[in-house]
């Protein structure tokens, strides 16, 4: 198998989670990890007990996070963008805020590799102090796998 793409992605929520201001955005989860799931090109999402990610909270109380691993850059770019999830995303806006800080970042693993909140934190924190590189980057900024 050759390289995985890994991202990680946070949200800084605009109230509780299970307040009625969010009940779409934790009504759709279920359907969205599935979505993610099914989709061509998926290998792993990081989720807990109940399912979802939701009770992980590394970077604090209000923060939700997301990982996961794909195939290479297209299916997780299709999976984003031209699948039932782009309906959400374009409503994260209502959910969460923004915060002028980069959110999103993508890194290439080794085959087989499962990445640790830890590590996704490291390419995040390394993305923003160097911009975009081979080591973390993003959409619009992308590297081609080693």
């Amino acid at each position: 198998m050759d390289s995985c793409l890994a991202q990680m992605n946070y949200a800084v929520l605009k109230a509780p989670l299970d307040s009625p201001h969010l009940a779409d955005f934790a009504s759709a989860l279920d359907h969205v990890n599935a979505l993610a799931e099914q989709s061509p090109g998926f290998i792993w999402r990081l989720q807990d007990d109940a399912g979802d990610a939701t009770a992980m909270r590394p970077l604090g109380e209000n923060t939700l996070i997301n990982m996961s691993v794909w195939r290479d850059l297209a299916s997780l770019r299709s999976y984003v963008y031209e699948s039932g999830h782009v309906q959400y995303l374009r409503r994260r806006r209502d959910w969460f805020e923004q915060t002028g800080e980069r959110q999103l970042v993508l890194w290439w693993l080794p085959p087989g590799h499962i990445p640790t909140i830890e590590e996704a934190l490291e390419k995040l924190a390394l993305l923003r102090a160097q911009g975009p590189t081979a080591a973390a980057f993003t959409f619009v900024a992308q590297y081609p796998p080693p």
